[in-house]
């Protein structure tokens, strides 16, 4: 189904590893030199993050707000870990022939020592997503088992961070992939211009979609899902859209009601839709795909109690 919206300008994002030819599909499908370049680009985008904000802020900054001088030393053991898979992906790149994109100018919009360390229990959760969801498309047995090295660790990251804000570690059983353009939509807002030189990548940005409901959020809870700058209806005046849920099991979708700026959705029951989750907004209701996604996705942490 057909919906019309304001256009919704986004800003670019988009590199792996090792010495192996780089594997060709069809002309016009992604190939593993594409692949490699988004996740060097979400590496980049990564490891400047941590490096401002540890240039930004102190071990007693941390320590003001709780966290105390183990983290902060593992910050930079972090930090250092991202340094380390931009170098290795674009020394990998090289090796193979293809040109690997440089670092980007960026704007996280983070001010305070809390608010960086939200940031990046996002931006790992999202990386964990983006390497899974990579997964299936690449060709070459060599990148795969870079690029689950480098998954794994992501993950690990992600976990650390979480238990340190006091969230669970591992809220579900299995973690969310997402495809190249879900990210590229997550990714796009935090880059500001990238150089001219970087290889252009076969992604596009859907139209942003954001929580507008605050404090936490539960299975059964109702929620607005904002559309900012942009309002999304159907040509036809009638026909519905959904909120899909993205789970490794499959989408699990719920009717978006229209509301001011929005709409309202209830939250499913499923012990997969837990702790950092995604929505998109789809005018079909058995399957979620590039082609069907409207808006989104927008990420909300959902603090259902464990077993």
């Amino acid at each position: 189904m057909k919906f019309s919206q304001s256009v919704v300008a986004l800003v670019a994002t988009a590199g792996l590893s090792a010495a192996a030819p780089l594997a060709k599909r069809q002309a016009s499908a992604i190939t593993d030199a594409d692949i490699l370049n988004y996740a060097l680009t979400l590496e980049h985008l990564e490891d400047t993050f941590y490096r401002e904000g540890l240039a930004n802020y102190t071990e007693a900054d941390f320590a003001a707000i709780g966290l105390d001088a183990t983290f902060y030393n593992n910050l930079k053991e972090i930090s250092a870990d991202e340094q380390t898979h931009v170098a290795f992906l674009t020394a990998g790149l090289t090796a193979a022939g293809a040109t690997p994109v440089a670092e980007c100018t960026y704007d996280f919009g983070v001010s305070t020592p809390a608010q960086f360390v939200a940031l990046a229990s996002v931006l790992e959760g999202v990386g964990v997503s983006a390497y899974l969801g990579a997964a299936a498309d690449i060709m070459s047995k060599t990148y795969l088992t870079d690029a689950a090295s480098i998954l794994t660790v992501e993950s690990r990251h992600n976990a650390y961070i979480r238990q340190a804000l006091g969230e669970s570690p591992f809220p579900v059983p299995f973690d969310t992939p997402l495809d190249f353009d879900e990210v590229y939509t997550l990714a796009a807002p935090f880059i500001v211009s990238c150089p001219a030189t970087n290889p252009a990548l076969p992604v596009k940005a859907f139209p942003s979609l954001a929580l507008g409901t605050t404090g936490t959020i539960v299975a059964g809870q109702t929620i607005t899902l904002l559309t900012p700058g942009y309002t999304l209806a159907a040509v036809d005046g009638s026909s519905p859209l959904y909120a899909a849920f993205i789970t490794i099991l499959g989408p699990i979708f719920a009717p978006a009601t229209p509301v001011s700026g929005g709409f309202s959705v209830v939250v499913p029951t499923s012990p997969e839709i837990n702790g950092q989750s995604y929505v998109v907004l789809t005018g079909c209701s058995d399957a979620v795909t590039d082609d069907t996604v409207v808006a989104g996705p927008a990420i909300l942490e959902i603090t259902n109690t464990l077993p």
